[in-house]
């Protein structure tokens, strides 16, 4: 199949959009986070040990600002895309996550991956993430062993401290394991 030179930049824009984001919540980012969602964006995140449903931009931005904080080290990668246009403005998206998650302060360790189902559309010229979801493939939980020491802890920096942090439980649901 022949693209024209629009889809080609739409698709590369798609891909672009995904990677700012899981740089920005790696790095709590969160002025180029603001600007990478729909007013009404939803969500919708599965494991076997938790589940994150949430609407609009605000909560969304809530929830990043809170997960991503001080106590955390987090890495996620976004493989693989498989990008699809369907119309001039919407499009869908499916991306294979890696990635890995430290919580200091309750000492886990976590890696897994997952599978991305992403909806986006186009606002004012700009891809936006409209819906995004996943389920869990791989998720291994360890605590973190007590000899590891941390040279580099960008979130220490730029996160949420403690008291900044708001109440995110109302967006979890905690499977009991």
């Amino acid at each position: 199949m022949a693209y024209t030179l629009q889809q080609l930049s739409d698709f590369h824009d798609i891909q672009t959009l995904k990677h700012r984001y899981f740089r920005a919540i790696d790095t709590a980012d969160m002025a180029l986070l603001s600007t990478l969602f729909t007013d009404d964006i939803t969500v919708d995140y599965r494991s076997d040990g938790y589940r994150v449903q949430l609407a609009g931009h605000a909560n969304m931005m809530e929830f990043l600002a809170s997960s991503f904080n001080s106590d955390s080290l987090a890495m996620h990668h976004g493989h693989m895309p498989d990008i699809q246009l369907t119309g001039d403005t919407t499009a869908t998206g499916i991306w294979y996550l890696e990635d890995i998650f430290i919580d200091l302060k309750s000492r886990n360790h976590c890696i897994g991956t997952a599978i991305y189902k992403d909806r986006y559309r186009k606002v004012a010229n700009s891809w936006k993430i409209a819906h995004t979801e996943y389920d869990r493939v791989i998720e291994l939980n360890q605590p973190l062993d007590d000899n590891i020491t941390v040279t580099s802890h960008y979130l220490a920096k730029h996160g949420l401290k403690p008291e900044e942090r708001k109440d995110i439980s109302h967006l979890i649901q905690w499977k009991a394991g």
